[in-house]
C-alpha cells in the first residue's frame, strides 16, 4: 500500500494534537508535500545535518524540537538552516516537528520518559486546563415563556457541550416579587406582592458568548426585570498537560533511584546529577521531559520524593532545596526527550505496518559532545609537534 505524507500527518496529529501546542511554539509541517508518497520514517530529537544523512530520500523526518522558531526571517541556503532545508527539499524529503503539544499529549514525552524508567504513570503533573471559559447561567422565567428563552439562548451560543446542543436543566417552582412605584410588571400589580409559577433554566456557555446570550435573554423573556444569575466555571482539569506522576514497583534510596536514571536513558556528557539525602526513601516521583524548572513549585506540593528532568540552574535548584523536600535528578536535555523517539515509533508501526519502514536515529543530537573524562590528547603525529 502507497502511503502519503498526509496519512501519517494524519496519525501524528491524532496523537499529538496542535491544539496542546504553546503559543510561541512552531509546530507540524516543515517541509513537503501532504499528497506525495512517503517512504520511511526517521526519527530524532533534533533536525540536524548527521540525523538528515540519515533520511532516505522521499523520507519524512519526525524531529521532537523545531528547526525554525524563533526570529527566522529566511531559509537562503547559504544559511546553516536554510541549506539543510534545501537540501532535504531538493531529495523530496520531508521534515514535520512535534514539540510542545508531545510534551502535553497523553501519551506524550513525559510518559515516555517514565517508561524509560521502569516507572508506573499515576497523573498529570501540571494538567493542562480545558481551554474555553465557560459561563453557568441560571435563568428564572414564566414556564409559558420558558420554551422561547431557550430557544433565544440557544441561538446566542448557549447549551452547548462537546458534540451536543440545545442543552439545559430546568425545575418548576414559585417565583415571588413586589413591584414598586415606576414599575410596569408584565404580571402582577404595583403595591401587591405577586407569586409566578416559574421555570429554573440552567445552561452553559462560554464566556466570550456572555453578551449575546445576555442580549438574547432579555430579548425573549418576558420581564421587565429578569431574574438570572451568572457563574464563571472553574477551569476543568484534562488528562493531558506537563509533566508526569509516578510511582516505582519498590521504593529505593535515592542513590539507587539516580544510579537507575543514569543506566535508563542514554550517556551523556552531561551525565545525571541529584540533590537530596542519597538514602532517602524514593517511591513516588515526578517526572519532565525536557527543561522543567518552571515547574518546581508544583513538584513541591505533589507529594513526591524526588523529581527528575532537564537543565536544572543553580539558582532555582537551589531555592528548591531550601524550601523543599523533594530530591531533585537533573539529566541532559537530549536524553529525557530521547524516549519519546521510541513512543512516536510505536505509534506509526501500529498505524502503517509494513508498508511504512520506521527508524529512531542513534544520533546523539545533544549539544555539549565532549565529556572530560574521555577526551584524549591527540599524540605529536596527529597535529601536535
Amino acid at each position: 500500500m502507497t502511503v502519503r505524507l498526509a496519512d501519517v500527518i494524519d496519525v501524528l496529529e491524532a496523537a499529538y494534537p496542535e491544539r496542546l501546542a504553546q503559543q510561541w511554539d512552531s509546530v507540524g509541517l516543515v517541509c513537503g508535500d501532504p499528497d506525495e508518497p512517503v517512504e520511511s520514517v526517521t526519527i530524532a530529537v533534533d533536525a540536524t545535518a548527521a540525523v538528515v544523512d540519515e533520511v532516505a530520500e522521499r523520507g519524512l523526518l519526525l524531529a521532537h524540537h523545531p528547526l525554525l522558531l524563533r526570529g527566522v526571517d529566511t531559509v537562503a541556503a547559504d544559511t546553516p538552516k536554510g541549506a539543510l532545508l534545501h537540501r532535504m527539499i531538493r531529495t523530496g524529503r520531508a521534515l514535520f516537528t512535534a514539540h510542545t503539544n508531545a510534551d502535553s499529549a497523553a501519551p506524550g514525552v513525559s510518559d515516555a520518559l517514565a517508561e524509560a524508567l521502569g516507572l508506573t504513570v499515576e497523573a498529570v503533573l501540571q494538567p493542562r486546563p480545558a481551554v474555553v471559559d465557560t459561563d453557568k447561567w441560571v435563568i428564572y422565567v414564566p414556564r409559558d415563556d420558558a420554551e422561547a428563552v431557550r430557544a433565544a439562548i440557544f441561538a446566542a451560543g448557549a447549551g452547548r457541550i462537546g458534540d451536543y446542543t440545545h442543552c439545559s436543566w430546568s425545575v418548576t417552582g414559585t417565583g415571588q416579587f413586589l413591584p414598586m412605584d415606576g414599575a410596569d410588571p408584565t404580571i402582577g400589580a404595583v403595591g401587591t406582592v405577586e407569586h409566578v409559577t416559574e421555570d429554573r433554566v440552567e445552561v452553559i456557555a462560554e464566556a466570550r458568548d456572555r453578551g449575546r446570550v445576555l442580549a438574547a435573554l432579555r430579548a425573549a423573556h418576558p420581564f421587565e426585570e429578569p431574574a438570572y444569575d451568572i457563574f464563571a466555571m472553574q477551569p476543568v482539569p484534562t488528562e493531558v498537560g506537563l509533566g508526569r506522576i509516578a510511582v516505582l514497583d519498590r521504593p529505593e534510596p535515592l542513590g539507587a533511584f539516580a544510579a537507575r536514571v543514569r543506566d535508563a536513558l542514554p550517556a551523556t556528557s552531561w551525565g545525571v546529577r541529584a540533590a537530596g539525602d542519597p538514602y532517602a526513601t524514593v517511591a513516588r516521583v515526578a517526572v519532565c521531559g525536557g527543561a522543567g524548572d518552571s515547574l518546581l513549585d508544583t513538584v513541591a506540593a505533589a507529594d513526591v520524593q524526588a523529581y527528575v528532568t532537564a537543565d536544572l540552574r543553580h539558582h532555582p535548584a537551589d531555592e528548591h532545596r531550601r524550601a523543599s523536600s523533594v530530591a531533585l535528578v537533573d539529566v541532559a536535555h537530549w536524553a529525557s526527550e530521547y524516549p519519546w523517539c521510541h513512543q512516536a515509533g510505536a505509534l506509526l508501526r501500529a498505524a502503517f505496518g509494513d508498508d511504512l519502514p520506521v527508524t529512531v536515529s542513534d544520533v546523539r543530537t545533544d549539544p555539549w559532545n565532549v565529556d572530560p573524562a574521555e577526551a584524549v590528547d591527540p599524540s605529536p603525529s596527529e597535529g601536535r609537534e
